[in-house]
């Protein structure tokens, strides 16, 4: 089963980690492809809120598949640890969040084509850690935002921020099916993105005008990563995925 880990920073090369993990698959915010996390908790069940620290905040995840047991894989160096089981705090708290994401897309949307934004709206999260609503879009020019701001804070009465994402971000957010019938590799299973160059390929000149090769993001698929000429065909594919990283 390919890797579906969530990356976590700053992992040394130098770790040392058990043969076996416990992991536990679960949706980020209910969105995207069920990602693994690693766990203590052997008693969580599908349907569970678990709460996890993902782009120095605070947020929250949806358990899918129950705590396993797995032998350690290379990719698994990066996977993130679940914090803890939500208590009844956290779940009054993720209620509150989930009404607030959904009153956020929708007053955001109608302000911004009442404003005349050339903007596409990706996803609207809280915080669990502070008052704050973080709109994330898609846009192919710079958007001057002040005014959505100041209606979007008088609003909600909280932190805004708007954070501009790139069509591949929105890709792994989302999620999809290529045309090669699988589901996209930035959502399955890579941890994090790499500028893709047709030299990285061994058939640069055959693709160099292939528009198959072009994937539902509008970039070149992340899998021409995967025809570098210097990685021994000897490895397996997973040890090929993710190299060693320092923080």
């Amino acid at each position: 089963m390919p890797d579906q880990s969530i990356p976590a920073p700053g992992i040394e090369e130098e770790e040392t980690f058990p043969e076996w993990v416990t992991v536990v698959g679960l949706k980020i915010r209910g969105h995207g492809e069920v990602k693994m996390a690693r766990t203590t908790d052997l008693s969580l069940e599908a349907g569970d809120h678990v709460l996890l620290e993902l782009e120095n905040d605070t947020t929250y995840g949806t358990v899918f598949t129950p705590p396993h047991p797995q032998p350690f894989l290379p990719p698994m160096r990066v996977m993130r640890s679940i914090l803890r089981k939500a208590t009844p705090e956290d779940e009054a708290a993720i209620a509150r969040q989930k009404e607030l994401s959904s009153s956020g897309i929708a007053f955001c949307r109608e302000r911004a084509q009442a404003l005349g934004l050339q903007m596409k709206l990706v996803e609207v999260y809280g915080s669990l850690r502070r008052r704050a609503l973080t709109f994330s879009y898609t846009a192919e020019s710079r958007v001057d935002f002040r005014q959505l701001v100041k209606d979007l804070a008088r609003e909600f009465n909280c932190w805004i921020e708007m954070r501009q994402i790139s069509s591949r971000d929105e890709a792994r957010r989302l999620s999809g099916v290529d045309t090669c019938g699988l589901v996209l590799c930035c959502a399955r299973f890579l941890t994090d993105f790499k500028p893709v160059n047709l030299k990285l390929s061994r058939r640069e000149a055959a693709w160099s005008n292939d528009a198959h090769r072009i994937g539902v993001c509008g970039r070149l698929k992340c899998c021409l990563m995967f025809e570098n000429e210097d990685w021994p065909a000897s490895k397996a594919p997973e040890q090929q995925l993710i190299q060693p990283t320092r923080s």
